[in-house]
């Protein structure tokens, strides 16, 4: 038989669990399903000098800030937070569990899963980005090996090798700043690098994009990329300078191409309950895909107010101020 709650949430990275946090809060019944070995989602993917681009104290999840760390935490202490996290409030989650399926009929979803069958009245898909990579197309033959910032694994495979990297936003600057004093470095951008104010980081990003949500102005666009200390001095020694894109892969005479390219949502068994950006069943909530869920969602900081809404939902306990919070252009619509 069938195991059945009122809610299950699959994902259960820091979106799966700020909504798990408001659910429990709600009394909502619900289990978080996690296909992963352990706790930490997408951050257990992390290249190893990847860092947040706020301090401790401005990455909090719901309920429970994060231990402070000396100027801005790498994704150990993340991961660190997220296992904590879900083990202080004994949160329900289940893993490795991977859902295969997801259907939709007479008011109930039914999932397939390695787990086994589940049922529920409303499921939260909370899966984020990171498993669905995008690469643009360009003409021509690169023939070196292609990686994606999925994949990057740190400097030492590249050590001594010609690199191109390829990416105008913060990954694309954070590696290629990784690479150099290790390999021969291009990094390649569609336009001139457009680099926040020095005094700009996440903690200023977060409170923008709240006025924005609230329908104030958030003024001027900063940028592209945070200028992370070490980023930086790499800037303003001359040595993290960007190149114009090439037209063809067949310029390009690198040992290896990093694709800072950004991602897609990874909706995954969910896309054919879909119209374009929005849901077409009843009772399917998506948290935590960027701009589609809503300004800031797919963030630390950033997520619980749209978790908090969803969950809100499900329990049947929506308020004004909270369902303004949680219509941003292109959010998903339960019908």
């Amino acid at each position: 038989m069938a195991e059945h709650h009122t809610a299950i949430v699959v994902g259960g990275g820091q979106s799966g669990l700020a909504t798990a946090y408001y659910l429990q809060r709600f009394k909502v019944d619900f289990l978080v399903l996690d296909n992963h070995e352990e706790p930490g989602g997408a951050w257990l993917h992390a290249w190893p000098s990847l860092t947040l681009f706020s301090a401790a104290g401005f990455s909090n999840l719901p309920g429970w800030p994060m231990p402070q760390y000396p100027g801005y935490p790498p994704a150990s202490h993340v991961i660190d937070y997220l296992e904590n996290y879900e083990r202080r409030y004994d949160l329900p989650v289940r893993r490795p569990v991977h859902v295969r399926s997801v259907s939709h009929e007479g008011g109930m979803f039914y999932l397939d899963s390695t787990a086994g069958q589940f049922t529920a009245e409303h499921v939260v898909a909370a899966t984020g980005t990171w498993s669905a990579p995008f690469v643009p197309h360009y003409p021509g033959t690169f023939h070196g090996r292609q990686w994606h910032s999925s994949t990057y694994p740190g400097p030492e495979p590249f050590r001594g090798a010609k690199v191109a990297v390829v990416g105008g936003a913060n990954s694309g600057a954070q590696i290629a700043a990784d690479l150099i004093g290790t390999s021969e470095v291009t990094w390649f951008t569609l336009e001139p690098p457009r680099w926040m104010p020095d005094d700009v980081d996440g903690r200023d990003l977060f409170l923008r994009s709240r006025r924005r949500i609230l329908g104030g102005d958030s003024g001027p666009n900063l940028g592209d990329i945070v200028a992370l200390p070490h980023l930086r001095e790499l800037r303003n020694s001359g040595q993290l300078t960007a190149t114009p894109i090439f037209d063809s892969l067949s310029e390009l005479d690198h040992d290896h191409l990093i694709w800072c390219t950004g991602f897609r949502p990874a909706l995954g068994p969910f896309r054919h309950l879909m119209h374009g950006r929005e849901t077409a069943v009843k009772n399917l909530h998506l948290v935590g895909y960027g701009n589609w869920t809503g300004d800031g969602s797919a963030t630390l900081m950033g997520v619980g107010p749209f978790a908090k809404h969803t969950a809100q939902v499900i329990a049947g306990r929506v308020d004004e101020l909270s369902a303004s919070l949680a219509q941003p252009a292109g959010r998903s619509k339960s019908r």
